[in-house]
Protein backbone atom coordinates (compact mmCIF):
# COMPACT_ATOMS: atom_id res chain seq x y z
CA UNK A 1 0.00 0.00 0.00
CA UNK A 2 1.26 2.84 -0.95
CA UNK A 3 2.27 5.37 2.16
CA UNK A 4 0.55 8.87 1.22
CA UNK A 5 -2.44 6.56 1.25
CA UNK A 6 -2.27 6.50 5.34
CA UNK A 7 -1.82 10.01 5.44
CA UNK A 8 -5.67 11.38 6.47
CA UNK A 9 -7.90 14.84 5.46
CA UNK A 10 -6.82 15.76 8.66
CA UNK A 11 -3.06 14.88 8.86
CA UNK A 12 -2.79 16.67 5.42
CA UNK A 13 -4.21 19.95 6.82
CA UNK A 14 -1.91 19.43 9.65
CA UNK A 15 1.06 19.35 7.49
CA UNK A 16 0.12 22.22 5.39
CA UNK A 17 -0.30 24.38 8.46
CA UNK A 18 3.44 23.26 9.40
CA UNK A 19 4.86 23.64 6.10
CA UNK A 20 3.63 26.97 5.63
CA UNK A 21 4.77 28.14 9.40
CA UNK A 22 8.20 27.56 8.09
CA UNK A 23 8.03 29.31 4.90
CA UNK A 24 7.28 32.49 7.37
CA UNK A 25 10.36 31.92 9.00
CA UNK A 26 13.87 34.48 7.79
CA UNK A 27 15.80 31.73 6.42
CA UNK A 28 12.81 30.15 4.10
CA UNK A 29 11.56 33.66 3.13
CA UNK A 30 14.26 33.19 -0.21
CA UNK A 31 14.97 30.05 -2.66
CA UNK A 32 17.78 27.82 -1.19
CA UNK A 33 19.52 28.56 -4.85
CA UNK A 34 18.55 31.56 -6.75
CA UNK A 35 17.38 33.54 -3.87
CA UNK A 36 13.82 34.64 -5.24
CA UNK A 37 11.37 35.66 -2.88
CA UNK A 38 8.36 33.26 -1.84
CA UNK A 39 9.52 30.06 -2.75
CA UNK A 40 6.56 27.75 -2.42
CA UNK A 41 8.49 24.33 -3.26
CA UNK A 42 10.71 22.11 -1.56
CA UNK A 43 13.10 19.27 -1.85
CA UNK A 44 12.37 16.45 0.88
CA UNK A 45 15.79 15.11 1.18
CA UNK A 46 17.74 17.99 1.13
CA UNK A 47 15.59 19.92 3.42
CA UNK A 48 15.30 23.28 1.21
CA UNK A 49 12.53 25.32 -0.22
CA UNK A 50 13.24 26.60 -3.47
CA UNK A 51 11.35 28.52 -6.63
CA UNK A 52 9.54 27.07 -9.37
CA UNK A 53 12.39 27.37 -11.52
CA UNK A 54 14.39 26.06 -9.54
CA UNK A 55 12.12 23.28 -8.92
CA UNK A 56 12.52 22.30 -12.42
CA UNK A 57 15.98 22.00 -12.06
CA UNK A 58 16.29 20.03 -9.12
CA UNK A 59 13.78 17.14 -11.22
CA UNK A 60 16.46 17.50 -13.87
CA UNK A 61 18.88 16.22 -11.02
CA UNK A 62 17.07 13.11 -10.46
CA UNK A 63 15.63 11.47 -7.24
CA UNK A 64 18.95 9.90 -6.28
CA UNK A 65 20.00 13.69 -5.64
CA UNK A 66 16.77 15.53 -5.27
CA UNK A 67 13.21 14.56 -4.53
CA UNK A 68 11.19 17.70 -5.28
CA UNK A 69 7.71 18.09 -3.61
CA UNK A 70 5.04 21.40 -3.71
CA UNK A 71 4.21 22.43 -0.24
CA UNK A 72 0.32 23.33 -1.47
CA UNK A 73 -0.26 20.66 -3.77
CA UNK A 74 1.01 17.71 -2.73
CA UNK A 75 0.76 14.88 0.22
CA UNK A 76 3.46 14.84 2.39
CA UNK A 77 4.74 12.24 4.80
CA UNK A 78 5.47 12.86 8.41
CA UNK A 79 8.83 12.22 8.14
CA UNK A 80 9.06 14.58 5.21
CA UNK A 81 7.39 17.64 7.26
CA UNK A 82 9.63 16.64 10.36
CA UNK A 83 12.81 16.46 8.01
CA UNK A 84 12.18 20.01 6.74
CA UNK A 85 11.03 21.47 10.27
CA UNK A 86 14.63 20.49 11.48
CA UNK A 87 16.97 21.16 8.31
CA UNK A 88 15.76 24.47 6.45
CA UNK A 89 17.70 26.72 4.08
CA UNK A 90 20.00 27.46 6.52
CA UNK A 91 21.23 24.71 7.99
CA UNK A 92 21.04 23.24 4.16
CA UNK A 93 23.21 25.69 2.93
CA UNK A 94 25.70 25.59 5.72
CA UNK A 95 26.71 22.28 4.39
CA UNK A 96 26.57 22.88 0.74
CA UNK A 97 28.06 26.39 0.37
CA UNK A 98 30.13 26.45 3.21
CA UNK A 99 33.22 26.92 0.69
CA UNK A 100 31.01 29.34 -1.87
CA UNK A 101 32.53 33.04 -2.56
CA UNK A 102 30.36 35.53 -0.89
CA UNK A 103 30.15 37.04 -4.46
CA UNK A 104 29.62 34.11 -6.68
CA UNK A 105 27.62 35.20 -9.96
CA UNK A 106 24.28 33.10 -9.53
CA UNK A 107 22.80 34.04 -12.99
CA UNK A 108 23.68 31.27 -14.80
CA UNK A 109 21.21 29.22 -11.94
CA UNK A 110 21.00 25.69 -14.00
CA UNK A 111 24.83 25.90 -13.71
CA UNK A 112 24.97 27.01 -10.39
CA UNK A 113 22.71 24.37 -9.43
CA UNK A 114 24.57 21.05 -10.77
CA UNK A 115 27.79 22.64 -9.20
CA UNK A 116 26.42 22.89 -5.83
CA UNK A 117 24.74 19.63 -5.89
CA UNK A 118 26.86 17.10 -8.29
CA UNK A 119 29.72 18.26 -7.82
CA UNK A 120 30.00 19.00 -4.37
CA UNK A 121 32.36 21.83 -5.21
CA UNK A 122 31.56 24.21 -2.72
CA UNK A 123 31.08 21.54 0.45
CA UNK A 124 33.75 21.45 3.29
CA UNK A 125 36.10 18.87 3.33
CA UNK A 126 35.75 15.66 5.64
CA UNK A 127 31.86 17.30 6.00
CA UNK A 128 28.92 14.73 6.43
CA UNK A 129 25.61 15.62 4.63
CA UNK A 130 22.98 15.38 6.96
CA UNK A 131 20.10 13.16 5.74
CA UNK A 132 17.08 10.83 6.25
CA UNK A 133 19.62 8.06 7.18
CA UNK A 134 21.67 9.76 9.88
CA UNK A 135 19.99 12.53 11.47
CA UNK A 136 17.55 12.88 14.43
CA UNK A 137 14.70 14.90 13.54
CA UNK A 138 11.43 16.33 15.06
CA UNK A 139 8.30 15.33 14.80
CA UNK A 140 5.39 17.02 15.97
CA UNK A 141 3.07 14.06 16.98
CA UNK A 142 -0.09 15.77 18.17
CA UNK A 143 -0.41 19.43 17.27
CA UNK A 144 1.39 21.52 14.72
CA UNK A 145 3.53 24.31 15.86
CA UNK A 146 3.21 27.49 14.02
CA UNK A 147 6.55 28.51 12.84
CA UNK A 148 8.65 25.53 13.52
CA UNK A 149 9.06 22.54 16.13
CA UNK A 150 9.48 24.39 19.62
CA UNK A 151 9.23 21.13 21.61
CA UNK A 152 9.44 17.83 19.93
CA UNK A 153 10.70 14.75 19.84
CA UNK A 154 13.34 13.37 18.89
CA UNK A 155 12.56 10.30 16.59
CA UNK A 156 15.04 8.69 14.75
CA UNK A 157 14.02 8.23 10.60
CA UNK A 158 14.52 4.66 9.85
CA UNK A 159 11.80 2.24 11.05
CA UNK A 160 12.28 -0.96 12.72
CA UNK A 161 11.56 -3.97 10.72
CA UNK A 162 9.58 -7.02 12.15
CA UNK A 163 12.07 -8.79 13.72
CA UNK A 164 13.60 -5.60 15.67
CA UNK A 165 10.37 -4.77 16.81
CA UNK A 166 10.17 -8.13 18.61
CA UNK A 167 13.37 -8.23 19.62
CA UNK A 168 12.98 -4.67 21.29
CA UNK A 169 10.07 -5.36 22.49
CA UNK A 170 10.98 -9.22 24.38
CA UNK A 171 14.77 -8.43 25.72
CA UNK A 172 15.18 -6.70 28.92
CA UNK A 173 17.69 -3.99 29.29
CA UNK A 174 21.36 -4.98 30.11
CA UNK A 175 21.50 -5.12 34.15
CA UNK A 176 24.75 -3.91 35.33
CA UNK A 177 27.40 -6.28 36.56
CA UNK A 178 27.22 -7.30 40.26
CA UNK A 179 29.32 -5.16 42.79
CA UNK A 180 31.91 -7.90 43.90
CA UNK A 181 33.12 -7.44 47.27
CA UNK A 182 36.23 -8.29 48.35
CA UNK A 183 35.77 -11.87 51.04
CA UNK A 184 37.79 -12.29 54.26
CA UNK A 185 40.81 -14.90 53.73
CA UNK A 186 40.83 -17.62 56.81
CA UNK A 187 44.08 -15.16 57.56
CA UNK A 188 42.39 -12.74 58.16
CA UNK A 189 40.54 -11.65 61.46
CA UNK A 190 36.73 -9.54 61.32
CA UNK A 191 38.32 -6.45 61.10
CA UNK A 192 40.97 -7.29 57.79
CA UNK A 193 44.11 -7.44 59.69
CA UNK A 194 45.72 -10.08 59.31
CA UNK A 195 45.17 -13.59 61.51
CA UNK A 196 48.26 -14.56 64.06
CA UNK A 197 49.30 -18.09 63.75
CA UNK A 198 48.33 -20.27 67.53
CA UNK A 199 50.57 -19.79 69.59
CA UNK A 200 52.31 -23.14 71.46
CA UNK A 201 51.56 -24.00 74.78
CA UNK A 202 55.20 -23.41 75.48
CA UNK A 203 54.97 -19.89 74.28
CA UNK A 204 51.61 -18.98 75.18
CA UNK A 205 52.79 -18.01 78.60
CA UNK A 206 55.33 -15.69 77.48
CA UNK A 207 53.90 -11.88 77.27
CA UNK A 208 54.62 -9.61 74.78
CA UNK A 209 57.77 -7.00 75.69
CA UNK A 210 56.32 -3.92 75.25
CA UNK A 211 53.15 -4.78 73.94
CA UNK A 212 54.81 -6.79 70.68
CA UNK A 213 54.46 -9.58 69.38
CA UNK A 214 57.26 -12.10 69.25
CA UNK A 215 57.21 -13.43 65.69
CA UNK A 216 60.24 -15.35 65.51
CA UNK A 217 58.87 -17.56 68.50
CA UNK A 218 54.93 -17.39 66.92
CA UNK A 219 56.87 -18.94 63.27
CA UNK A 220 59.29 -21.19 65.31
CA UNK A 221 56.01 -23.10 67.18
CA UNK A 222 54.24 -23.28 63.79
CA UNK A 223 57.36 -24.50 62.16
CA UNK A 224 57.47 -27.30 65.07
CA UNK A 225 53.66 -28.16 65.33
CA UNK A 226 54.27 -28.95 60.99
CA UNK A 227 56.69 -31.22 61.65
CA UNK A 228 55.23 -33.29 64.36
CA UNK A 229 51.92 -34.11 61.97
CA UNK A 230 54.06 -34.76 59.51
CA UNK A 231 55.76 -37.54 61.49
CA UNK A 232 54.59 -41.10 60.77
CA UNK A 233 52.60 -42.64 63.61
CA UNK A 234 54.40 -45.42 65.94
CA UNK A 235 51.98 -47.25 65.18
CA UNK A 236 52.84 -47.84 60.87
CA UNK A 237 56.55 -48.81 62.09
CA UNK A 238 55.35 -51.95 63.71
CA UNK A 239 53.42 -52.94 60.10
CA UNK A 240 54.64 -55.40 57.62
Amino acid sequence: MNDKALVTKEVHARHTKILEGLLKLPENRECADCQSKAPRWASVNLGIFICMQCSGIHRSLGVHISKVRSTTLDTWLPEQVAFMQCMGNKRSNNYWEAELPPDYDRSEIQKFIHIKYEEKRWVAKDATQPGFEDINVCYVANEPVEGGSKACIPKKMRNFSLEEEILTSHVAPAAPPPTRHRGFSLDMEDDGTAKLPPMSESNASKKPIDGKVDLFSLLYSRDSLQDHSSKTPSSWAKFE
